[in-house]
């Protein structure tokens, strides 16, 4: 499964913890193209520009689609990239929504994220707003996180999807 969201949303330890339940592994898109180039993403983003970043993101999307068959967490905002968008079609991709608050709340006030820079709960509450249509394009489910622990949210997912965690 692909799971995609603004920061915040729960990607990251949502997608441990449903691979883990599922016994496969978890993997990052962010982290994938941050091993390729050698450097953090927010250097990416400064060094070579936004368009730069999107094209790496998208190879390593493809990459990933292509390679691992476990759960596959992209960067929030991967779906601005037509091309990653056309790579998600009829994967079981899932949009974990969340609200500013809550998503200010769980990555901090102080974060080095080049899209959350100044105003955290501002700049989340438009990332929100300019993304949705665009998560709601490639997701097979929704499922809303605020005010829910991840192992909550995890459970949400599996039972969106049809699916059980093995022994379960």
């Amino acid at each position: 499964m692909v799971l995609v969201g603004v920061p915040g949303s729960g990607k990251t330890t949502v997608g441990r913890l449903l691979a883990q339940r599922l016994g496969v592994t978890f993997r990052d898109t962010d982290l994938d193209v941050e091993q390729a180039e050698g450097k953090p993403v927010p250097d990416i983003f400064v060094d070579s520009g936004e368009p730069h970043f999107r094209a790496l993101e998208r190879a390593a999307v493809a990459t990933a689609l292509r390679e691992h068959d476990g759960v596959l967490a992209l960067g929030g905002g991967a779906v601005l990239d037509a091309g990653t968008r056309a790579l998600l079609a009829g994967e079981p991709t899932v949009w974990l929504q969340v609200g500013a608050a809550a998503g200010a709340h769980r990555v901090g006030l102080d974060v080095p994220r080049p899209v959350l820079l100044g105003n955290v709960r501002g700049r989340l509450a438009a990332l929100v707003q300019e993304r949705a249509p665009l998560y709601a394009e490639v997701a097979r489910v929704t499922v809303d996180t605020d005010d829910r622990e991840p192992d909550e949210v995890a459970d949400v997912v599996l039972a969106a999807l049809g699916l059980e965690a093995p022994g379960a």
